[in-house]
């Protein structure tokens, strides 16, 4: 857990998303500090699989202004971290709905901070908003994909920074790259790569020339907690960086390597099926900034993420222990 220094009245989170991967992970890394009251808002219709020691967690409709402002409003907090999405999950959600979600539920979070003096709104993009540039993306690249999710977070991460400098609200904009590591329950790559093998299955996966950036998420959950930390060194305004490995390895190379360190039991069916619908070819982070100004950079072995997936998910594998650290 990273340290909270003293400061006047403390900290004050409200936290979206607790159920995710990423809110899990970041309610984890400020778990039990005496300095923090978070306060976790849910979907009407989920439910945390681990909960907290100082985190009271409060159903709402996030489709309600009004509701979700009234909450907002009397619990002042002092920092807002919006980790809720929708559409990283299969099967996705009909496509307006998640642009209804990832846009203007966003928004509508944003206007509640803005009457909040002085209260931090920490939004969680994504690298998928990014135009493919053949490189390392870098923060002043242009936001423009037509993959669902990216496309819906790109225009939350623009509508979000413009509101933000009307009104005056404290922005930093956070765009993690692929992550994976305990609590993630998705469909997404790695779940279903431990899924396989704890079925005993072969596990068809596209040819593996794309270039990915993954990094552990308790290091994507560290860097909001150094966003959070550096608040006052950050100054007013906004603040955009990404956070994610700078690796530039291709996927094949990846997944084999994780597979290694594990000792993991499972055929790989390289080109079995096709590249996913409208992913980027090339995806990657320039770190640089999130480095320099939020003192921030990668720590933990994404394999050892990995295990820890594995252990907490699929108690049986029988796995070999990867170091811990990079």
């Amino acid at each position: 857990m990273t340290p909270f220094p003293d400061e006047g009245q403390g900290h004050r989170f409200i936290v979206t998303g607790a159920t995710g991967t990423l809110g899990r992970n970041f309610l984890q890394e400020i778990a039990g500090s005496s300095k923090i009251e978070t306060l976790a808002l849910l979907r009407s219709n989920s439910a945390p699989e681990m909960k907290f020691d100082r985190v009271r967690y409060q159903r709402v409709d996030f489709f309600s202004r009004q509701e979700v402002a009234a909450v907002i409003q009397e619990f002042k907090p002092t920092s807002l971290i919006h980790c809720a999405a929708s559409g990283m999950r299969f099967p996705r959600p009909e496509w307006f709905e998640l642009i209804r979600f990832n846009v203007d539920v966003s928004l509508g979070l944003c206007e509640s901070v803005s009457k909040i003096p002085g209260c931090q709104f920490v939004y969680i993009s994504t690298g998928l908003s990014y135009r493919d540039q053949g490189r390392k993306l870098r923060e002043s690249d242009p936001l423009d994909t037509e993959h669902p999710y990216g496309a819906s977070k790109a225009a939350a991460d623009m509508l979000m920074r413009a509101a933000a400098a009307e009104f005056g609200v404290p922005l930093v904009v956070l765009r993690p790259f692929s992550f994976s590591g305990p609590g993630d329950t998705s469909t997404r790559l790695f779940p279903s790569l431990l899924r396989a093998a704890a079925e005993q299955k072969p596990f068809d996966l596209s040819p593996g020339d794309q270039i990915r950036d993954h990094c552990a998420a308790q290091d994507i959950a560290r860097g909001i907690t150094q966003a959070v930390l550096r608040k006052p060194e950050l100054g007013p305004g906004t603040h955009v960086f990404n956070l994610g490995s700078g690796s530039t390895v291709c996927l094949k190379e990846l997944v084999r390597d994780v597979v290694e360190q594990l000792g993991l039991d499972v055929r790989l069916n390289f080109g079995a099926r096709d590249y996913a619908r409208f992913e980027p070819k090339y995806l990657a982070a320039d770190i640089s900034q999130a480095k320099e100004l939020l003192h921030w950079r990668p720590r933990v072995n994404f394999a050892s993420a990995i295990w820890e997936l594995a252990r907490e998910s699929f108690p049986d594998l029988k796995l070999k222990k990867p170091r811990a650290s990079l």
